[in-house]
């Protein structure tokens, strides 16, 4: 069995997830491939894989715009068709991010490969909000949790119907209008005196959209929204324009005491509470 994953992923959440169900795949006798998705990246032809993962982080119930364009230059399909499965995370389970599956799956039928699964995991925001790392350590061990049956499923060629209709497909064609409007919003990202120069929002931009002049950095006009610059910077010091107020810096913390049910955030409770349980009692947990 040989696979390949294709993963665009900002700051970190959708690899962690697509890695540890390679881990898995690994583990059964499978021969997989790794690939980032980023701005001019090549990748190895889908053609004489048997699996093929496509993982994004959902924007505003998209895939985000470097994904849509990744699909685009895939070879056609020759032959026996691998069967592809997407991966998505999101930083909450709400139902109308099923929707971000609608374009993708389009894009590939263009090309001639079928999506045969998705599989969505919940991981803490990037943007927003900031959830507690509590939160963080729950959502990583429903994930931990699912990934194994699911990374079975997915080997041993599980096939499931895709999860949009008209209404999700629509929103999903709404909000698309990030794509473009992050153009223009990227182009407003600066930094504070805080800046330390380091360079590493240069260095780790997926859109290669940043560049250092005078020790600084300057924003262009590729931005996709990842905000991978700003939480990832170590003095805090990008200002992320008209979406300042959502910003979120800093890693989470993964590894901690997970957050017990009257310690889930207001927002989405239910649904997060739903999301929780189902996973913890797929998995046998029982989570206080």
């Amino acid at each position: 069995m040989k696979a390949v994953f294709y993963v665009f992923s900002g700051t970190g959440n959708t690899h962690k997830v697509c890695r540890a169900i390679m881990r898995e795949w690994e583990t059964a006798g499978a021969e997989c491939r790794y690939t980032e998705i980023a701005k001019d990246s090549g990748a190895c032809d889908p053609n004489g894989f048997d699996r093929v993962v496509i993982g994004y982080p959902v924007h505003a119930f998209n895939a985000p715009e470097p994904v849509f364009e990744f699909i685009k230059k895939l070879p056609v399909c020759r032959g026996n068709r691998p069967m592809v499965y997407l991966v998505k995370t999101s930083g909450e389970p709400l139902k109308l991010n099923d929707g971000s599956c609608a374009r993708v799956s389009d894009l590939l039928k263009k090309r001639g490969y079928a999506v045969s699964g998705e599989y969505h995991y919940v991981m803490p925001y990037n943007m927003i909000f900031r959830h507690s790392d509590g939160m963080a350590a729950r959502m990583w061990r429903a994930a931990r949790l699912r990934i194994p049956a699911e990374a079975k499923e997915m080997l041993e060629g599980k096939k499931s119907e895709l999860k949009k209709n008209v209404f999700k497909r629509a929103v999903s064609f709404v909000f698309r209008i990030e794509h473009p409007a992050m153009h223009l919003i990227g182009r407003g990202f600066k930094v504070t005196e805080a800046c330390i120069g380091c360079g590493k929002c240069a260095r780790g931009c997926p859109q290669k959209n940043i560049v250092m002049q005078g020790g600084k950095p300057v924003f262009g006009r590729h931005c996709v929204g990842c905000v991978k610059c700003s939480f990832g910077c170590p003095a805090d010091a990008i200002k992320i324009g008209l979406l300042n107020g959502w910003k979120v810096n800093g890693a989470y913390n993964f590894d901690g005491e997970p957050a017990a049910d009257n310690e889930v955030c207001r927002y989405c409770r239910r649904s997060y509470l739903k999301y929780f349980a189902a996973a913890e009692n797929a998995g046998g947990c029982d989570a206080k």
